[in-house]
């Protein structure tokens, strides 16, 4: 099953500063802030939701397609991935801008100031998804997840006229939508992610119920954090899937990026949709006990015995035969 998943690339620059920035604000000046902050450290880490996910299915052997926009400073990016598994020739490189960048300095209290560059991922809405099937010879499903926005229409519109099937998979990008386009974007889709919060959100805007949205998309699969994944099919029974122990409480970013991994790669591999979420939710386990969205290791005895321990030996069978790490 080929997978195609669009999205976001960027590079995420973190930096530590020793002190609290409101010790460092006047009052009465700021009207006219001009400030520099000595920090302590720097931490690049790679990132984007798009890259993210192909990172995580590429970790599992699902060999995934990454649609993106990123700049020519992408090179050393794009050797990481590939390394993982990951398809990357399906990447515009953008010959004036540089590949989105996330630019975040935090304080000792934990209070954050941060810029984000689009750059590059404006370039997104160039790609056209038919090149990228027959470069590949087809695409059984295109997870569309948050992009520039207008690269994320054009990709939902070109699924529904050439049939491809797709998974709408707003993310970040949902709380600058309007209904009209989240109506838009969402309809039609063989499977529709988001988390709870995001679930209430898409239902507000649209003015859709939840009974009305599951008429209009193949699947729902909602994420509850700590209790797991719910997944919704109209006329079927409710599927529901907890989570692993985790061994630590790392970092919780980029951790409905690695469910999404696993589910698909589920997907890819064949097998149940309950099964496909409890491979999304042993991965989303391995990336909040980790630092950074693409830093964990995943070791076949590790990740399997894990599995086993919190879904049995049923399901373990069922998954082993298609890790391919």
């Amino acid at each position: 099953m080929r997978i195609a998943v669009t999205g976001s690339i960027a590079n995420d620059h973190l930096m530590t500063f020793p002190g609290r920035f409101s010790d460092q604000l006047v009052a009465d000046q700021l009207h006219t802030v001009s400030l520099s902050f000595l920090v302590d450290g720097l931490d690049i880490r790679r990132g984007g939701v798009g890259a993210n996910i192909a990172f995580g299915m590429g970790q599992l052997g699902a060999n995934p397609i990454l649609v993106g926009a990123a700049g020519e400073d992408f090179e050393e990016y794009r050797a990481w991935l590939e390394r993982h598994g990951v398809d990357t020739e399906s990447v515009h490189i953008s010959e004036l801008k540089h590949t989105a960048r996330f630019v975040c300095t935090t304080d000792e209290a934990h209070n954050q100031i941060g810029s984000f560059y689009t750059g590059a991922m404006s370039e997104a809405r160039l790609i056209e998804l038919q090149t990228v099937a027959d470069r590949v010879g087809g695409l059984d499903l295109v997870c569309i997840s948050a992009d520039d926005p207008e690269a994320m229409a054009r990709h939902t519109e070109e699924c529904r006229k050439r049939g491809i099937p797709f998974a709408a998979d707003f993310s970040q990008q949902i709380a600058r939508m309007e209904g009209e386009d989240i109506r838009t974007l969402m309809e039609g889709a063989t499977y529709l992610f988001s988390n709870e919060y995001e679930k209430e959100l898409i239902e507000a805007k649209t003015g859709w119920s939840d009974k009305e949205i599951l008429a209009k998309v193949g699947t729902r699969v909602v994420t509850l954090g700590a209790k797991g994944v719910r997944i919704e099919r109209e006329g079927q029974e409710v599927i529901e899937v907890g989570v692993p122990k985790e061994e630590a409480k790392a970092d919780p970013t980029g951790v409905g990026d690695a469910f999404r991994a696993g589910f698909l790669s589920g997907l890819a591999w064949g097998v149940s949709l309950e099964r496909a979420a409890q491979v999304g939710c042993m991965l989303a386990t391995l990336v909040i006990e980790t630092v950074g969205t693409q830093e964990y290791e995943l070791r076949r005895s590790h990740f399997m015995e894990r599995f086993t321990k919190c879904y049995g030996e049923e399901a373990a069978a069922e998954v082993t035969s298609h890790l391919n790490v």
